[in-house]
């Protein structure tokens, strides 16, 4: 191993270790004040003090030492639409409508492999810049959409989930497909792009109102096909989309029993925003070691509802932040948890910081199965990671030098905190965004 392979960043370094409502706030993270990571061929080799690990390196060692900064795990964005980048903040719809008037609209675009290239360049450094390195997207119905996502996260060695979305009804004639159609062009992109460098495949249904049961059962079939595929697809996010459900699935007992009677619910299935489930949904979640994205920007400008996290957390459901982008309205997971802590005040709870950045990270990373490579600083995991930067606006600043504690900065950074204070964002160990 030559030297010039290893690095090490110096700096004030915080990860999580597992989630507050389980192991207590206490012992759910891991902070160094002043701490070093050393990275070798693009991952994390050692972590710690750097007053013991400083002694260690060898004299022709590059230490880069960030000031006034906090590294921490690369964000994890665990439900987002890379095709409605162009149409974020549209105004004055709930889902059905702003589905009709603004998103079926803007995908059918993707067709054009010259715009999908262009949107999935653009949508991939607003992530970067945001200090996300990992997220789990949706394509159009386009296979060509997917193609120039993937190409596109596979130049900056990004670890990636994607999928072409099936729809074969309820939705306009250019921008359905067919069962078959549907399985075949999966299958092609499958063997294309799924397990190729860091990048993964999830199988994507729109939602339930837009496909048949043929297609449900051939998304499942895909499942079975295929080892270590993801489900990425919407539950429960809106009153009336439940309802619809009810309609063209009367002989199911349910908006998730839909999914699970194809045999979509798993350990790699994600189910994006969940506002309103039953215990008897939220058990099965739970016993079938599914996930929810809770999208707290989206819910709130879609008026759709409020997440029941603590109820998710009663039955120990992996959950993941999502953006949510574009009825989300920020793509800065600062700015997502921020709301989501808005989110549980109206419920009457409290969202501690610690566990804001828990649901940002780990357990982001918990919910995509893929804690053993990203979402905290272990050694031996991939060297994703993110700079913040204390003092990014004079507000944060004179902010910051009023905090007495950790717990405050965090709060700080996640209510004051947006694309500014990203100063950095490395992935597998090399910078893929500078702020300055």
């Amino acid at each position: 191993m030559t030297q010039s392979a290893i690095t090490a960043y110096r700096a004030a370094i915080l990860d999580s270790l597992g989630d507050p409502a389980e192991v207590g706030i206490d012992n759910s993270y891991r902070y160094f004040k002043d701490g070093l990571m050393v990275i070798e061929n693009g991952h994390i080799t050692a972590l710690g003090e750097a007053s013991d690990l400083l002694e260690t390196l060898s004299a022709d060692i590059t230490v880069k030492h960030y000031s006034d900064a906090l590294i921490i795990p690369g964000f994890i964005d665990t439900h987002i639409h890379y095709p409605q980048t162009g149409m974020i903040a549209s105004y004055g719809e709930q889902l059905l409508d702003w589905l009709e008037n603004y998103t079926f609209p803007a995908e059918q675009k993707f067709i054009d492999p010259q715009h999908a290239a262009e949107v999935s360049d653009i949508f991939i450094n607003e992530l970067l810049r945001n200090g996300t390195t990992t997220a789990l997207v949706f394509g159009t119905v386009h296979s060509t959409s997917v193609d120039a996502f993937f190409h596109c996260a596979e130049q900056h060695n990004l670890r990636m989930i994607a999928g072409k979305v099936m729809m074969d009804r309820n939705a306009p004639a250019a921008l359905t497909d067919t069962p078959a159609s549907s399985y075949a062009d999966s299958k092609a992109l499958i063997e294309r792009w799924h397990g190729k460098g860091r990048l993964h495949y999830a199988v994507t249904p729109r939602f339930a109102p837009t496909s048949t049961p043929e297609q449900l059962s051939l998304a499942g079939k895909l499942l079975q096909e295929y080892p270590g595929l993801y489900l990425h697809t919407h539950l429960s996010e809106n009153n009336n989309e439940i309802a619809w459900v009810k309609e063209l699935f009367p002989e199911q007992k349910g908006y998730l029993d839909v999914y699970d009677h194809h045999q979509l619910l798993g350990e790699r299935s994600v189910f994006a925003h969940g506002v309103h489930l039953c215990d008897d949904e939220c058990q099965r979640l739970a016993d079938t070691n599914s996930a929810i994205a809770f999208c707290p920007t989206s819910n709130l400008f879609l008026g759709s509802g409020l997440f029941n996290l603590p109820q998710a957390e009663t039955y120990k459901i992996n959950v993941g932040m999502g953006t949510d982008v574009g009825a989300g309205t920020s793509f800065s997971m600062l700015q997502t948890i921020n709301e989501a802590y808005k989110v549980m005040q109206l419920q009457g709870h409290k969202l501690h910081p610690f566990k804001s950045f828990y649901l940002a990270t780990l357990g982001g990373a918990k919910a995509l199965q893929l804690e053993d490579k990203i979402g905290n600083l272990e050694p031996g995991s991939e060297a994703d990671f993110v700079v913040l930067d204390y003092n990014s606006t004079p507000l944060m600043k004179y902010r910051m030098a009023q905090t007495q504690s950790l717990e405050e900065r965090l709060f700080v950074m996640m209510t004051l905190g947006d694309d500014r204070a990203i100063k950095a964002t490395y992935a597998m160990g090399k910078p893929v965004y500078r702020r300055d």
